[in-house]
C-alpha cells in the first residue's frame, strides 16, 4: 500500500479515536473515585483500635450497629465498580481496536496499568512481613495483622480476569447480549449450588468468573447506551425489583443477608446487586452530570481517580501503620463505637487519604501506562502473555485463598514484576519480517 493510500485509513483511524474519546462519560470517572473513597471509608470505620491496660484490642465498630447488614445493600459497591469498568472496558477495546490494536495489545496495556503500581506494594510487604518474622513477633499477631494488609489484594485478581477476558466478551455481547448475561447468571447459579451441595468454600472461586463477567457484561450495555434509553420509571422498577429478590434469597440459609459475606468468592446476591447499582445510577445521572461540569468536582476526581488504584492498595497497610505510630507517639485513642470515635472519622479519612496521594505520588514512576505500540508491532504472543498473566495475577489469586503471609508477599514481589516485563515486550507484527 503507497503512503498516499495509507494517509485516508490513517486518518479515519484517527477520527475514530476521537470519536470514542468524545464519548466518554464523566461520571463513569465520578462513580469509579466515589466507590475507592467508600471503601476506604467503611474500612476506617470498620477498624476500631483501643489502648488499655490489657494490651491492645482491635474491635469493628461498623459491624456491630444495628443497621449494618441492611447498609451493605448499599455500600457494597464492588458489583458498580464492575460495571463502571466494563463501561471503560469497552470503550478502550473499541480505541484499541480503532488504532488499529488487536486483543493482545489491549491485555497487556490493561494488565500492566493493573498491576505495575502492586510491584512497589509487595516489595514493601515482603520487607516488612520478613523483618517481622525475623525479630520473633508472635505468629497470632502478624497473621492478623497480615490478613487486615492483604483483604483489598483480591480484586487485582478478579479484576486482572475479567480483563482478560475483554476482547472475547466483548464479542459475545455484539453478537447476542440478553444470551451471555443469562448463560453467566445460569453459571453464577450452578456454582453456588455445587458450592452448597458439597460444602466447599473453594467451589466458589469458579465464580470469579461469571458473577464479575455478568457485572462487566451490564457496562458493556451501558456503554451502548442501553440504560440512557430506558424511562426513569422502568430502570426505577428494575432497580427495585432486583432489591425485592434479594429478599428471599438471602432468606432462606443459603446466601447471606450481609452482603461483605457474598464477596469473597463471589456469589450469585452481587450480580442482582449490580443490575439494580446500574439502574439507580442512571437515574441519578443527569444530576452527577451536572455536578462534574462544575470545577470543584471534576478537581476532586482528578486529584483522587488518578492515583484511584494505589490509593486502593495502600490504604490499609498505610492506616494500620498510621495507628501504630499513634500509639507509638501516645496519641489519646477514643473508644472506638463511641461519639468522640464516630466524630473522628472524617478526620482520619481525610489523612489516610493525604498519606495515600502523597504515597501515590512518590510512587507516580510505577503508574505509567504501555507506550502505544508503534507500526509494525505487536505484543508478544498468547503463550507468554498466558504466562505473564499468571505471574501477575497468580500472587493475588493465592492472596485471596491462602492470605497475606511472607512467603506470598515474597511470591508477589518476585512474580509480578517479571510478569510485567514480560508484557512490555514488543514483537514484529503478523506479515512485518524482522530486519
Amino acid at each position: 500500500m503507497s503512503t498516499k493510500q495509507s494517509l485516508p485509513v490513517q486518518a479515519n483511524r484517527a477520527q475514530d479515536v476521537r470519536g470514542i474519546i468524545a464519548k466518554r462519560d464523566l461520571v463513569v470517572d465520578l462513580i469509579r473515585t466515589a466507590c475507592v473513597v467508600l471503601v476506604v471509608f467503611v474500612h476506617v470505620t470498620m477498624v476500631g483500635v483501643a489502648a488499655g491496660p490489657d494490651g491492645i484490642a482491635v474491635t469493628s465498630p461498623l459491624q456491630e450497629l444495628p443497621w449494618y447488614v441492611t447498609a451493605t445493600w448499599i455500600g457494597q459497591v464492588m458489583p458498580l465498580f464492575f460495571v463502571v469498568g466494563g463501561f471503560a472496558s469497552a470503550i478502550g477495546w473499541r480505541s484499541t481496536v480503532a488504532r488499529g490494536g488487536g486483543a493482545r495489545d489491549y491485555v497487556a496495556t490493561r494488565l500492566v496499568r493493573l498491576f505495575r503500581p502492586a510491584i512497589p506494594l509487595f516489595t514493601v510487604l515482603a520487607i516488612g512481613l520478613g523483618i517481622a518474622t525475623a525479630l520473633g513477633t508472635p505468629p497470632e499477631l502478624l497473621a492478623e495483622v497480615a490478613f487486615g494488609i492483604g483483604s483489598p489484594l483480591w480484586f487485582l485478581a478478579a479484576y486482572g480476569i475479567t480483563q482478560c477476558c475483554v476482547p472475547f466478551m466483548v464479542r459475545l455481547h455484539e453478537r447476542a447480549p440478553w444470551r451471555t448475561l443469562g448463560a453467566l447468571l445460569l453459571l453464577a447459579t450452578a456454582v453456588d449450588a455445587m458450592r452448597f451441595a458439597t460444602g466447599a468454600a473453594e467451589v466458589g472461586l469458579l465464580n470469579l468468573g461469571p458473577v464479575w463477567l455478568f457485572a462487566q457484561q451490564i457496562g458493556f450495555l451501558w456503554a451502548d447506551g442501553w440504560f440512557a434509553r430506558r424511562s426513569r420509571i422502568l430502570l426505577v422498577v428494575v432497580a427495585a425489583a432486583g432489591y425485592a429478590l434479594l429478599v428471599p434469597i438471602t432468606s432462606i440459609g443459603l446466601w447471606a443477608p450481609d452482603m461483605l459475606q457474598d464477596l469473597n468468592p463471589p456469589m450469585l446476591p452481587l450480580a442482582v446487586l449490580a443490575i439494580s447499582q446500574a439502574c439507580l445510577v442512571q437515574v441519578v445521572h443527569a444530576p452527577l452530570t451536572r455536578l462534574m461540569r462544575t470545577r470543584a468536582a471534576q478537581g476532586a476526581v482528578f486529584v483522587l481517580g488518578r492515583d484511584g488504584m494505589t490509593i486502593y492498595l495502600w490504604h490499609l497497610p498505610l492506616f494500620i501503620a498510621l495507628n501504630g505510630v499513634a500509639l507509638f507517639v501516645g496519641v489519646p485513642f477514643p473508644d472506638p463505637g463511641s461519639a468522640t470515635w464516630w466524630a473522628t472519622r472524617a478526620v482520619a479519612l481525610v489523612v489516610l487519604l493525604g498519606v495515600a496521594l502523597a504515597v501515590a505520588r512518590g510512587l507516580r514512576w510505577f503508574d505509567r501506562p504501555l507506550p502505544r505500540l508503534l507500526p509494525g508491532a505487536d505484543r508478544p504472543a498468547w503463550p507468554v502473555l498466558a504466562v505473564a498473566a499468571l505471574c501477575t495475577i497468580g500472587p493475588a489469586f493465592v492472596v485471596m485463598q491462602l492470605h497475606l503471609s511472607f512467603g506470598v508477599a515474597l511470591l508477589g514481589a518476585l512474580l509480578v514484576p517479571a510478569g510485567v516485563w514480560l508484557l512490555t515486550k514488543t514483537v514484529p507484527a503478523r506479515g512485518v519480517a524482522r530486519i
